[in-house]
């Protein structure tokens, strides 16, 4: 086999077999494949698409392309994925959920992708916390504490790693082949049983539209089940961010509060357990999605999340007595500024990438590959789609590191804001469940 017949059969229509997409895959690991054919590649997919065999056919090859972790637990080996969105900690709240209800979760995790945060860059924001870690710690962890949520290894689907920086320079990140072999490659890697999947769907998602998400999450779903992993996906709102606050810290701040009772944030609660009802009737620990969420509330609810969550912090090098002292652990920012309301009436709308954008130029992002993301920085106290606001009641609070990025994105924040006189209708927290 060789990468430019594979191409040029690809260019003329013909989707690979999976020998060729495996043998692909393996060149992309093994700097067979040169640079010039993988963005060929990467093209010819966005152009001819691979169909929904080629879709397993490629994820299988990318996740085969580096270390599969196979597990043998008293329990199922459970994760989760979000397709990315603004104020969006969940998997900070459901790993933990999920391990005390019985499963075992080695979530992996990334970093903050454009406008939208990353779960390892708010875990980050703990002192101490860890997100690298070998193999024989990950599986320590996992038998000891149930959960981890680490980054993947260099050595966990390379193939996925050297495609994804090449699709970012070649335009093709759109495609939905790509996106899906991209996604599960990594999590399949980690040897899941059952995987339960956020789509989101709004201004501050990716895909902007239901006919995006839709698209999107069947693919994700038909593919992962295709390759051996049980998943459902549920479609859900980005309209407005999920959390109050959108920043490192600011976020770990409300799953602190979530997780031990002292402030809950309904919509993180809510999503929580039905993420998770789906994930533990998937791995069995649950009769039904509406059984496993009962399940979650309750874990949340005892305590019994929290605990989980102060273990997994201490393994990873974080305070021992985070659950107990983490309104003393986290960094806050130097300048806090309300955002003036620019008129009295409701909110009707929010531009959630807007948002995202402005906590990356705080400061609590990456405008360019490398730069160091500052935890304390972003929004918090934000106004939802419905709230009625006027000059005295802000539409949020700005946490910055100098007078001028305050200045900036107190700007930014009434720019991303729509205001009209008639109270609209809030909504829906979930819009479609694919199974």
């Amino acid at each position: 086999m060789d990468a430019r017949s594979i191409i040029a059969g690809l260019r003329a229509g013909r989707t690979p077999s999976a020998a060729e997409l495996g043998w692909f895959a393996a060149g992309l690991a093994n700097g067979e494949v040169s640079d010039a054919q993988a963005g060929a590649f990467a093209m010819a997919v966005c152009l001819r698409g691979l169909g929904a065999p080629g879709r397993v056919a490629l994820t299988r090859a990318m996740r085969d392309s580096g270390d599969v972790l196979e597990w043998d637990l008293p329990g199922p080996v459970l994760d989760k994925h979000s397709t990315g969105g603004i104020g969006d900690c969940i998997s900070l709240l459901l790993a933990p959920a999920l391990a005390a209800c019985g499963a075992y979760v080695p979530m992996i995790s990334g970093r903050g992708l454009g406008h939208t945060g990353g779960t390892l860059d708010k875990l980050e924001a703990i002192p101490g916390f860890r997100t690298a870690m070998g193999e024989d710690q990950l599986r320590a962890q996992i038998t000891d504490v149930r959960c981890a949520i680490v980054a993947a290894s260099a050595r966990m689907a390379p193939a996925d790693r050297r495609l994804y920086a090449i699709r970012d320079v070649t335009g093709t990140v759109e495609s939905i082949d790509l996106i899906t072999a991209s996604i599960l490659s990594k999590k399949l890697a980690a040897g899941l049983e059952g995987l339960v999947l956020d789509v989101k769907v709004g201004s501050g998602a990716f895909m902007k539209t239901m006919a995006e998400a839709q698209a999107l999450g069947k693919a994700l779903v038909g593919t992962a089940q295709g390759a051996g992993c049980m998943t459902t996906a549920l479609i859900t709102d980005m309209s407005q961010p999920l959390a109050t606050a959108a920043g490192n810290a600011l976020e770990v701040i409300e799953v602190m509060e979530t997780l031990t009772g002292t402030s809950v944030n309904a919509a993180l609660w809510d999503l929580t357990a039905a993420l998770g009802g789906e994930a533990l009737a998937l791995g069995g620990l649950a009769a039904d999605a509406a059984d496993g969420a009962a399940r979650i509330e309750m874990a949340l609810e005892s305590g019994a999340a929290a605990e989980i969550f102060a273990r997994m912090v201490a393994a990873q090098g974080g305070p021992a007595d985070f659950v107990e002292r983490w309104p003393d652990r986290l960094p806050s920012a130097p300048v806090m500024r309300e955002v003036p309301a620019p008129r009295t009436g409701y909110v009707i709308s929010i531009d959630g990438a807007a948002l995202g954008h402005a906590v990356v130029h705080l400061g609590g992002g990456r405008l360019r590959e490398g730069d160091r993301v500052n935890p304390s920085v972003g929004l918090s106290d934000l106004a939802g789609i419905g709230e009625e606001v006027s000059r005295d009641l802000p539409l949020a609070m700005v946490h910055a590191a100098t007078e001028a990025e305050a200045d900036a994105a107190v700007r930014a924040v009434q720019a991303a804001y729509g205001f009209g006189d008639a109270e609209p209708e809030e909504p829906p927290l979930i819009h479609e469940r694919i199974a």
